[in-house]
């Protein structure tokens, strides 16, 4: 038997015991098969990817809350999670679980997927189903942080997806952030890393965090990449957060020296992405994302209630 014919036997197997309700013994007798080896059919069926079983547990969310921030900054979609006594990991975990269903409704096979980095995505990432069948590319769309935790750094998060969704995945061999504009430059002009900024700009979907500028929470000071002065002296300079390792302010302008210092896409070449969808979630995220909304940086945001009421009431101070 050719794979062909082995795979349409296995989904029609999987159809008529999954779909059609009728047993094993029928399906055997139906086809000619021994029950047994319709057992075997179907666990086939299952570790190939044609058959997909899930357990949906209830997420609440807000939908008045959802169709007030899509009304009011233009976004596909918005997702809210209303968990008012769950701790922050909770919450993370729950909007990336959102984020990953809404990106399952629009991802077909051979989709191309450009992937940042962080836990807002990690959380996605984590969330998606196993469909080894859809063949999607998944690219890292900006340098690798590097001395961060491997787990949510960009190259970690390309495979894992990539392994998830059946598909490729496409590093970019460059760090993050650079000392100077002339070493990114340098880095720019290699043929690999313009290959894979290229591959990057033909995504269908990205997935991407938001940052912050509050010393606590700044992930680039954490991963080393901005000391406390630095960081410091951007909000002097009126900025709220970072998307794709660039920096900008409350109205999403993006003119900062230190984000010619970042090997990423341009967040004006991110914007030409029909579905960049942002994971972020905590008060201290609140400034940061009306200013990736404002700058039109991102087109999907899943967040918690709290963030989503600071995030309209800071916009609605403006």
């Amino acid at each position: 038997m050719n794979s062909d014919s082995r795979e349409d036997l296995l989904t029609r197997v999987a159809s008529l015991y999954y779909e059609y309700d009728y047993s094993q013994q029928q399906i055997g007798e139906m086809l000619k098969i021994s029950r047994s080896n319709i057992s075997r059919l179907l666990k086939e069926a299952k570790q190939k990817g044609l058959v997909e079983i899930r357990i949906h547990k209830r997420i609440a969310t807000v939908p008045r809350v959802e169709r007030e921030l899509q009304s009011r900054f233009g976004l596909h979609h918005a997702m809210v999670v209303d968990l008012h006594d769950a701790d922050y990991d909770t919450r993370l975990a729950s909007a990336g679980q959102l984020a990953a269903w809404y990106l399952e409704e629009i991802i077909r096979p051979n989709t191309v997927l450009a992937i940042a980095w962080g836990t807002g995505v990690a959380a996605a990432v984590n969330a998606f189903a196993i469909h080894p069948v859809l063949h999607i590319e998944v690219v890292q769309m900006l340098g690798s942080v590097g001395n961060a935790v491997s787990e949510i750094d960009g190259p970690d998060l390309a495979r894992r997806l990539a392994n998830k969704l059946g598909g490729q995945y496409h590093y970019l061999h460059a760090p993050l952030v650079v000392d100077s504009q002339a070493t990114r430059d340098t880095f720019l002009g290699q043929p690999m890393i313009q290959h894979t900024l290229a591959q990057a700009q033909r995504a269908d979907i990205a997935i991407v965090g938001v940052g912050t500028v509050d010393p606590d929470s700044s992930s680039f000071l954490r991963a080393g990449h901005l000391t406390k002065q630095q960081l410091m002296g951007l909000r002097v300079q009126g900025v709220v957060g970072e998307t794709v390792g660039q920096y900008f302010d409350i109205d999403g302008n993006s003119d900062y020296e230190i984000n010619r210092h970042v090997i990423a896409m341009s967040l004006e070449q991110m914007k030409r992405i029909p579905y960049v969808t942002a994971v972020a979630c905590g008060l201290q995220k609140a400034r940061s994302i009306v200013g990736a909304l404002r700058g039109g940086h991102i087109k999907a945001l899943a967040t918690d209630l709290q963030t989503a009421e600071a995030v309209l009431k800071e916009d609605n101070f403006r």
